[in-house]
């Protein structure tokens, strides 16, 4: 199963429009582009969304562990 998480490899901020990105398979860049769009739209709601977004998605788990 796909799952969202926020990208660590492609973070600005905190991952979020990185992590959409890798979820959708799309660019990165293409998603910051649209979400700029939206905060000048949405007169500022799309930033509070933002790190809403930010703590609700969870971090990749670190799967380099060796297990025992």
């Amino acid at each position: 199963m796909k799952r969202l998480y926020l990208s660590a490899a492609d973070k600005k901020i905190g991952g979020v429009c990185g992590g959409i990105g890798e979820y959708f398979d799309r660019d990165p860049t293409l998603i910051r582009i649209v979400f700029v769009m939206l905060v000048l739209l949405s007169f500022g709601f799309a930033i509070p969304a933002y790190f809403a977004m930010w703590f609700i998605i969870p971090k990749r788990p670190d799967t380099s562990q060796d297990r025992d």
